[in-house]
Order: C-alpha cells, then sequence, then structure tokens
C-alpha cells in the first residue's frame, strides 16, 4: 500500500507481517507500545514494505508523512529516537537471519519465545505470560518451520513443565530452561 501515514502505537502490540510470492505470511517482527511504525517516510519508501496487524486491542496515533519533515525540525530527539528505533530493528532483523542460518529448529523457537517475553511479557503466579495473543502458526510464521513442529516441540515442553499453552496464549513457566534450549550464550 502506499505509505501516506506514520504512527504512534500508545497502547497494544502490533504484528508486523510480510507476504511472500507464493502467498505464505511471515511475522517479521513485533511492535510494543510506545514505539513508532509505519515510518516507510523515515526508509525513504513510498510503500509500507509489509503490514501493520493488531496482536489485540490497539490506540494509536497518526500523521500524514508531510508533517515527517517537520518533526524531525522542531522535536528535539525525534530524530534520533527515529534512527535508534530502526537500527534495533535492523538489528532484530540480523539476529534472526542468523538464527535461521545457524540454528536448530528447538532453538529457533526458544529463542522466539524468549524475545516475545523479553518485549510483552507479563509476570503471572505460574511463570511469564505473553502479553497478546500468539498462536502455534505465529510461532511457525516467525522461526521459518511448520505448525507441526511448533505444536511436536511446545508439547514436549509442557510435559517438562517449561511452558504453559493454551489457545493462543503462551506462559514461559521454566525461562531458565528455555535459555538453555535456545542455545544463546550468557
Amino acid at each position: 500500500m502506499p505509505a501516506t501515514h506514520f504512527y504512534l502505537l500508545l497502547d497494544g502490540h502490533i504484528r508486523v507481517v510480510k507476504n511472500t510470492t507464493v502467498g505464505d505470511q511471515v511475522i517479521v517482527l513485533h511492535i510494543a507500545s510506545g514505539q513508532l511504525f509505519g515510518i516507510a517516510v523515515a526508509l525513504g519508501k513510498d510503500e509500507y514494505p509489509a503490514s501493520a496487524i493488531a496482536a489485540r486491542e490497539c490506540l494509536t496515533l497518526s500523521w500524514p508523512n508531510e508533517l515527517w519533515a517537520e518533526f524531525v525540525d522542531k522535536y528535539d530527539g525525534f530524530a534520533t529516537e527515529t534512527y535508534k528505533v530502526v537500527g534495533d530493528r535492523i538489528g532484530e532483523m540480523n539476529n534472526r537471519l542468523v538464527e535461521l542460518a545457524t540454528r536448530h529448529v528447538e532453538q529457533r523457537v526458544a529463542a522466539v519465545l524468549l524475545r516475545l517475553i523479553n518485549q510483552a511479557g507479563k509476570k503471572v503466579a505460574t511463570g511469564i505470560e505473553i502479553d497478546f495473543p500468539i498462536t502455534r502458526q505465529n510461532i511457525s510464521e516467525m522461526t521459518g518451520t511448520t505448525l507441526h513442529t511448533v505444536s511436536r516441540l511446545l508439547s514436549g515442553w509442557e510435559r517438562d513443565g517449561i511452558v504453559v499453552s493454551k489457545r493462543s496464549n503462551i506462559t514461559i513457566t521454566q525461562p531458565h530452561q528455555l535459555v538453555l534450549l535456545s542455545g544463546v550464550d550468557g
């Protein structure tokens, strides 16, 4: 779609998805409250490079792209914060590419769950809950694997007491065990 506006997510959680040429959907990133999105203008793009889909109810502000230069000039720190957001997202994409190229599926799924609890984890009595609806299909789209593989892994981890997975809800009951499974150093 033509990029006409940029946005600030005040509350909620957004899934950023990209469709492949054969129609598969890939979740490329999640955006938490307080972050800019739809910032194609900052990237010099005329079209949005992906689609933003609400993972749960959202409240946003939007401005037409014509105001971008004015925001950069008028508000100290706006450009710096935007570049930081862009840099963080590029860093995350680089990490995900390395994971896809070098890690086993089990490690990728564990790493995604760790990323999600770092971005949107909420402490609950049984552990750390991902604070927006997330399905096994979503996880397969984030890790470059099949729904069957994600289901098999999560079922095994449930038997081992590492996670509790319900329809669209995942709680990590043993985060340290997930760190070990992810193969992440330190």
